[in-house]
């Protein structure tokens, strides 16, 4: 193929090829949609998420609250969410509970979260057992608060929200899955599709003779039968 050959992609003939193959992609989205759906519902251990939020307020002690006071408190959320998430606090809160698991296992159930222009941090843990996270969120608020104390010198630290105790999965989420299994498996096989249809360069119309090779078809040969010219069908009462 030179340089000035140009490959012509016929939308139409896709579009027909993927018509022409529609009962494949739509039981593949249908299969994948419940394979995942029996996954995140059978196999996959769910977890629960429960919060508590503290409001923390740097002033000393008797003294009237100010604005420097607010905006200080506001520019300090991060070093808070990094003290709250810090080997001391997880680890005594390990010890505590007796959790079964390591540090970095219980780090990645741990999430702090600080809106913008607050002072409230939010401390959400996930854990397979819901009655589990709501202990380990409130032990890691209350383990964290004395550290924050004794870290940053803080007189006290007010807790805004209890943790809750969670009712429903926080993940798999069941109807998430199976959209994105069913979604996924139609395009990758509509891709698939699209891609064999793409590098198939045979020939098997006289308008490809025309597209491929340059050439006009003079004549078109009709199929020959395989079955030898002398076996023939016999007529009924013949010999």
């Amino acid at each position: 193929m030179g340089r000035d050959d140009v490959i012509e992609i016929n939308l139409a003939e896709i579009f027909m090829v993927l018509i022409g193959k529609a009962w494949l992609i739509i039981s593949s989205g249908i299969f994948f949609a419940l394979l995942c759906l029996f996954l995140s519902r059978f196999v996959i251990t769910p977890l629960y998420s429960s919060t508590t939020k503290i409001y923390i307020l740097n002033k000393e002690e008797g003294a009237t609250v100010t604005y420097s006071d607010v905006q200080i408190s506001t520019q300090l959320t991060q070093d808070y969410a990094q003290l709250i998430k810090s080997r001391y606090v997880l680890e005594e809160v390990i010890q505590t509970l007796h959790l079964d698991m390591e540090y970095d296992e219980f780090y990645n159930l741990v999430s702090i979260s600080t809106p913008d222009d607050t002072r409230i941090v939010s401390i959400t843990v996930r854990d397979s057992d819901p009655m589990m996270a709501m202990k380990e969120a409130n032990c890691v608020r209350e383990v964290a608060s004395k550290h924050i104390q004794n870290v940053m010198d803080i007189d006290a630290i007010n807790i805004a929200e209890l943790a809750n105790m969670p009712t429903e999965k926080y993940s798999p989420n069941v109807k998430r899955w199976g959209l994105i299994g069913g979604i996924g498996a139609v395009v990758a096989v509509s891709a698939i599709i699209i891609l064999n249809y793409l590098m198939d360069d045979t020939i098997k119309t006289s308008d490809d003779v025309e597209n491929y090779l340059g050439l006009s078809t003079l004549a078109m040969i009709p199929a020959i039968s395989d079955e030898p010219a002398g076996k023939k069908k016999k007529k009924p009462g013949s010999r």
